[in-house]
């Protein structure tokens, strides 16, 4: 855990606040373009964010925050009660929606989707590397860094206001993608849903803020035997490895808990997990949040 203070709460939409987290000694831990940091707030609510600003600047994170009116807690208490000055305490950052070297980019952002594609353009732009941002929201004003945007990057962005011209036509897109260009969506479900439509799977990235809609088999009981610190727990089927862990006395970090921040992973020795995830679980790890058994034990390097 790393500690920051709040130094700066910019208003950079009607819902939107920009947070700009100074530490409070030396630098903070290094990160690239894709990373998030998880916000421990005075709430006793953690909520994971995308990193926002300029990977250089080693003494500072920049995040951004909407407001959300059927928030459970994380963006009302940001928007309502937390002010410059406050000491926050952050996690390293993680990152699973990393830049993968390519000879040029569609960086595609809806609404707050903005928020990780941001140093990922700036990235692409300053090494030369051709690259167009294409920016979708209801209006120009409720999209945040949008005139930022334009003015630092020009004809690179394309800014589409979709209650005036409607959703960006992303099979058109496809149709004109140079050989080799990557495709790095983050936004609403329903342009992640549009782009994994209109792109090859190889050549898509998205990145999503909630789960997708998807099902499984029902949920059955299973073994977590804790390879270190000894001992077996026993997971019923109406409870999920993160809490019988934390029942057992073996809790394990937890932002999310819907599969999508990658803060409750843990190694599997032994065994074969259930990948109930959003995030790709790596070879040998699972997320515990979501994800379960097919074998009837697993074993776990905890």
């Amino acid at each position: 855990m790393q500690h920051t203070v709040v130094e700066h709460m910019d208003r950079v939409t009607e819902d939107v606040v920009a947070l700009t987290l100074r530490a409070t000694a030396g630098d903070l831990a290094p990160w690239d373009p894709g990373a998030h940091i998880d916000l421990s707030l005075p709430n006793w609510l953690d909520r994971q964010y995308s990193l926002c600003g300029d990977p250089a600047e080693r003494d500072a994170y920049r995040v951004a925050v909407r407001y959300d009116p059927l928030s459970r807690g994380g963006s009302e208490y940001v928007h309502r009660f937390l002010r410059p000055g406050r000491t926050l305490p952050v996690s390293l950052p993680r990152n699973h929606f990393p830049l993968v070297p390519a000879p040029g980019y569609l960086f595609l952002a809806g609404g707050i989707g903005i928020t990780p594609l941001l140093p990922m353009l700036r990235a692409a732009v300053t090494a030369g590397i051709p690259s167009t941002l294409v920016y979708a929201g209801p209006s120009r004003h409720s999209m945040p860094f949008a005139d930022e945007l334009h003015r630092t990057y020009g004809d690179v962005v394309r800014i589409v206001e979709t209650g005036r011209h409607g959703r960006p036509d992303l099979h058109a897109l496809a149709a004109t993608l140079p050989p080799g260009t990557l495709v790095y969506c983050c936004g609403p479900a329903t342009m992640l849903a549009a782009a994994e439509a209109a792109f090859p799977a190889e050549r898509l990235h998205a990145e999503r803020f909630q789960p997708a809609v998807r099902s499984f088999g029902p949920d059955t009981a299973f073994e977590a035997v804790c390879a270190r610190s000894g001992g077996a727990v026993a997971v019923p089927a109406d409870e999920s490895l993160l809490d019988a862990l934390a029942h057992a006395g073996r809790p394990l970090p937890a932002g999310c808990r819907e599969g999508i921040c990658g803060s409750c992973e843990v190694t599997v020795l032994d065994g074969t997990p259930e990948h109930r995830d959003d995030i790709g679980a790596p070879e040998g790890r699972m997320f515990a949040c979501v994800s379960r058994a097919v074998s009837p034990r697993l074993v776990l390097d905890l």
